[in-house]
């Protein structure tokens, strides 16, 4: 059977059906944004390929070490985390490892695994409105958390932890940062964003407000000119990482119908006393 592409006529129109920039492909040949397989393997890294994959460039090697600590530092946070509790549950319910994984990423929405996409948007709008007004990023600062507050509600995204007092990620997240700003590899404008916001959440309440880890990783996504959207399916890779190492591990150790408390514990019930059928009327 020979393999070719119609250049016109009803076949182009079904070829046309589904139409890529990302991948070429034909008998023998492999490419990606022009880029032949054979010539990215052993050459370009994982980090770098995801860059490719989503972006349509090859990143600077400086500008994937800051993606790459970005997708590390979030891969998993505790069977605490419901994506994670989940693939370990699914795991003992005797599916494969990509269910346990499928069932776990579904649950990465608003509340649970969207605060990166949501302060990416956050600090966008607080550099707009500098941009717009021509003001200092203390102004545009106050008045970004003044909108938000008004759209969302009080919670900021990307500060603030309900388990770490200061979550251990975002320092070190954020060095890396002021490292690459330094350097000249990033603008360094949502850095500057990010740690104004810490000031003055510190200003409002009198006592610190830290930024965590959806904050520190949305300030490289903005630095890299990632788009918000696109951060949520990035964090969703990472975690992803984490999800796979839990259902793995649960898979070896074991287990059959693991619910989410010990079988010896019943959950509250809050419902009607036990009744008589007799009596129903």
């Amino acid at each position: 059977m020979s393999i070719r592409r119609p250049e016109s006529g009803p076949e182009k129109a079904v070829a046309d059906w589904w139409r890529t920039d990302i991948i070429d492909m034909k008998p023998g040949e492999i490419s990606y944004y022009g880029y032949p397989i054979e010539s990215l393997i052993g050459n370009v890294s994982f980090t770098q390929m995801i860059w490719l994959m989503t972006q349509g460039e090859l990143p600077s090697p400086e500008k994937a070490k800051l993606l790459d600590a970005a997708l590390m530092s979030a891969v998993d946070h505790g069977p605490q985390a419901p994506s994670i509790a989940i693939a370990r549950m699914a795991s003992t319910c005797g599916v494969g490892l990509n269910n346990a994984m499928a069932s776990a990423v579904n649950v990465l929405g608003d509340v649970h695994g969207g605060a990166g996409e949501q302060a990416v948007t956050f600090y966008q709008m607080v550099n707009e409105i500098a941009a717009s007004k021509n003001s200092s990023i203390e102004e545009a600062v106050i008045e970004g958390l003044a909108k938000q507050r008004e759209l969302h509600g009080k919670f900021i995204p990307g500060f603030g932890h309900r388990f770490h007092p200061v979550d251990p990620r975002a320092p070190r997240l954020m060095e890396l940062i002021a490292e690459a700003k330094a350097d000249g590899i990033v603008e360094g404008r949502f850095h500057s964003i990010a740690l104004q916001v810490e000031k003055q959440l510190l200003n409002e309440k009198g006592k610190a407000i830290p930024m965590n880890i959806d904050g520190a990783t949305a300030v490289i996504y903005g630095e890299l000119g990632i788009p918000a959207e696109l951060a949520r399916g990035l964090f969703c890779l990472s975690r992803s990482v984490g999800i796979l190492a839990h259902a793995w591990e649960q898979t070896q150790q074991g287990g059959r119908n693991k619910g989410p408390i010990p079988r010896d514990l019943l959950w509250t019930y809050d419902g009607h006393p036990k009744r008589d059928m007799k009596n129903k009327d």
